[in-house]
């Protein structure tokens, strides 16, 4: 019922920033924590940011102070301006939407690739 899709991923040098973008699809986008979350080989799923419907945002400890999760409630559209890339934030960064209802949803993207040059 819900699709995610992500873009901007890319390759760029340490030291640079790039913007990552989330497109949903359905209603319940404004009623949705959404978040990003990564995946290098060989490492777990972790979370890089989330926000919730109230604008609240929590961070990775990895990313604090570097990257920033803003959404577009209209546009149904979830934005990561990561700045001040390292090459260890090299992964696969994936979307995700979860209902912050009992019963509702969780959804996942399929993942942009982010590549940071040393």
């Amino acid at each position: 019922q819900v699709q995610l899709v992500e873009s901007g991923g890319g390759l760029v040098q340490a030291g640079g920033s790039l913007r990552l973008s989330c497109a949903a699809s359905g209603s319940i986008f404004s009623t949705n924590a959404m978040g990003w979350y990564r995946q290098a080989p060989g490492k777990q799923r972790e979370l890089v940011a989330v926000i919730y419907s109230t604008g609240r945002t929590n961070y990775g400890d990895s990313v604090k102070g570097r990257f920033t999760v803003s959404r577009d409630n209209a546009k149904n559209t979830l934005y990561l301006q990561m700045n001040s890339l390292k090459p260890e934030d090299t992964a696969v960064y994936i979307c995700n939407a979860r209902a912050e209802f009992f019963g509702g949803g969780n959804y996942w993207g399929q993942g942009t690739q982010v590549t940071v040059s040393s």
